[in-house]
């Protein structure tokens, strides 16, 4: 029997229940605008914004990086991402920095942190405690307290949706909630294709964790819409299914990247896989580039594998996409016989860094 079709062997390889947290992503984020709607705090303190920069590493980072896909079309002020232990030399006091850490102890995030108090800029944080907690409650920033227990990036939905439901209140992402309310349903929906009882011969989701197994995985996505879920994609291959993943957009690969699929790339075939994110919104001549694109990678001997979002909204289809990388990636896992949970390397290198200071 295949192992995607054995839900004992499926258990034993998730002994933290990362299924569960992938597949109640909706229900996290009706949860999330519940939380948002609780969170008061005085949104005349944040006038005249001028430019908004998120702060975030890894899967409390990716939040910022998918609110600003959404917004591209919406908002009206630069937005900026700061994965750095220091903020882009403009912020002032007319920018906003919206910090997320879910633990509240990420060191990058509370220097840049620190960084924004000395500017004077304006501060929202979201953490479920911890240093960021404290450094709130001490300089009177408005914070997002989320619940624990969660690793970073299975925490996805409280992320975006507070950072979103902030941006919300201060005027910069009207009718959000409202938004979101309409797509949790949707997005109920499209989870049963992909559920662990389905066998792989239906399920959307393991059929193409197969295809991806023992193999490097390039994903390549638009440049708007998908771009940030591209990123997901990638992080959520690296950190659940412990496979390297790479990324890159539309049509910017095309005048640089592209060229490494020459000829010599067909010795390495049988170990790389292509995964294109697509959207019935891409521009026409970015269709044609994945059309085009697509082909070539496929004559040199390498799958490339067309992945569409679906829904009608812009928010339903970025999420959709989002919730079905989250599944393939949990499948390979499984196929990799690893537990999806724990980033043994990650805190490995927190260890070494933090015996580096003594």
């Amino acid at each position: 029997m295949n192992i995607l079709d054995d839900i004992e062997k499926i258990r034993a390889h998730d002994p933290e229940n990362m299924y569960n947290r992938i597949f109640d992503f909706p229900e996290q984020l009706a949860d999330a605008v519940k939380l948002g709607k609780l969170w008061k705090f005085d949104a005349s303190a944040f006038p005249g914004i001028k430019n908004i920069v998120t702060v975030g590493m890894g899967g409390s980072g990716i939040a910022g990086d998918l609110m600003r896909s959404y917004l591209r079309t919406k908002l009206l002020v630069p937005v900026d991402i700061c994965r750095s232990y220091a903020l882009p030399e403009y912020v002032d006091d007319e920018t906003l920095v919206v910090a997320a850490s879910y633990s509240g102890n990420t060191e990058e995030t509370l220097a840049a942190v620190d960084d924004a108090l000395n500017r004077k800029a304006m501060l929202a944080a979201i953490a479920t405690g911890g240093l960021l907690e404290e450094v709130a409650q001490l300089n009177d920033i408005p914070l997002a307290k989320l619940p624990g227990g969660l690793q970073p990036r299975a925490a996805l939905g409280y992320l975006f949706v507070m950072t979103m439901m902030f941006l919300e209140q201060v005027g910069h992402a009207k009718g959000f909630s409202k938004e979101l309310e309409k797509v949790i349903p949707q997005l109920q929906k499209h989870r049963e294709k992909y559920i662990e009882d389905n066998s792989t011969t239906i399920n959307p989701a393991k059929n193409l964790a197969q295809k991806l197994h023992k193999k490097i995985v390039i994903v390549y996505s638009g440049p708007t819409l998908t771009d940030a879920v591209g990123r997901r994609w990638k992080a959520q291959l690296c950190e659940n299914a412990k496979t390297l993943a790479f990324a890159n957009q539309f049509p910017e690969f095309n005048h640089n990247e592209l060229v490494g699929w020459s000829p010599s790339i067909e010795e390495l075939a049988s170990h790389l896989a292509v995964v294109i994110l697509r959207d019935l919104g891409d521009h026409p001549q970015v269709r044609q580039r994945m059309n085009i694109v697509g082909e070539l990678i496929r004559s040199r001997g390498v799958e490339a594998i067309d992945v569409h979002s679906r829904g009608e909204t812009e928010l339903e289809r970025m999420l959709s996409l989002v919730q079905f990388g989250d599944f393939v990636s949990y499948y390979l896992a499984i196929l990799n016989e690893v537990d999806p949970t724990p980033v043994k390397i990650i805190d490995a290198l927190k260890k070494a860094l933090a015996e580096a200071k003594k």
